[in-house]
């Protein structure tokens, strides 16, 4: 494995409140796409900060009720929005590794948070048991879209991440190479000069390093 790189990157400002969150995922319609009320949003948050669970955790919706074909473009970046890229229209195809437990629920918590910095320019194969040995764990892509839904300044040029939470199995039973990222577009080849700057949606090899993506993890997943 590579040795590891210092954090470069600024230091990232606290998640708003829950119920922040609550309302920017109504603002941006992501209940209408879950088909869940508004209000059950804003329930949700209001009973995790009343128990006390709040304070740096993230709200996302189960990939289940919201595909990450469909949150892609509600990602926004110097006015552009997000895209999933043209070699990739099986996204949605993309499920959490046995070793990602989900809750069970429409709704619930990332606890812990890492962009996974000190890991840029290791592959995916390195990353992943490094990670479980920390006691962490890879984001799914959904995961990951929701994080840059609420804090946008997560993905910022040469600090971005992947989720390698999310993987495609084969009909043989085994991993398609694939890992997912999220970065930023250079705007160049099929993304088109329009989408430069725009919040990506991408794939890179599991083999493959790359110095200007980390690893996004969390310590916790609860409801």
């Amino acid at each position: 494995m590579p040795e590891t790189i210092p954090v470069t990157s600024t230091v990232l400002p606290a998640l708003p409140p829950l119920g922040v969150q609550a309302e920017r995922l109504i603002e941006l319609g992501v209940h209408e796409i879950a088909g869940l009320p508004a209000a059950e949003f804003r329930t949700f948050a209001e009973a995790a900060e009343s128990a006390g669970a709040g304070e740096g955790a993230l709200l996302a919706v189960h990939p289940d009720q919201a595909p990450a074909s469909a949150l892609a473009p509600l990602l926004h970046r110097d006015g552009k929005p997000g895209f999933v890229v043209t070699d990739m229209p099986d996204v949605d195809v993309f499920a959490p590794l046995e070793t990602v437990a989900l809750p069970d629920a429409p709704l619930y918590l990332l606890i812990g948070l890492d962009r996974g910095d000190q890991m840029a320019n290791w592959s995916p194969d390195e990353a992943l048991p490094a990670l479980t040995a920390q006691a962490r764990t890879p984001l799914a892509l959904t995961e990951g879209i929701h994080w840059v839904m609420q804090q946008p300044a997560v993905l910022e040029r040469n600090h971005c991440f992947m989720t390698i939470g999310s993987r495609l199995r084969k009909s043989n039973g085994a991993l398609d190479a694939r890992t997912p990222a999220i970065w930023i577009s250079n705007g160049t080849g099929r993304d088109c000069r329009e989408r430069r700057n725009a919040p990506k949606v991408g794939w890179c090899w599991a083999g493959n390093r790359h110095t200007w993506l980390g690893f996004a993890s969390a310590t916790a997943r609860r409801v």
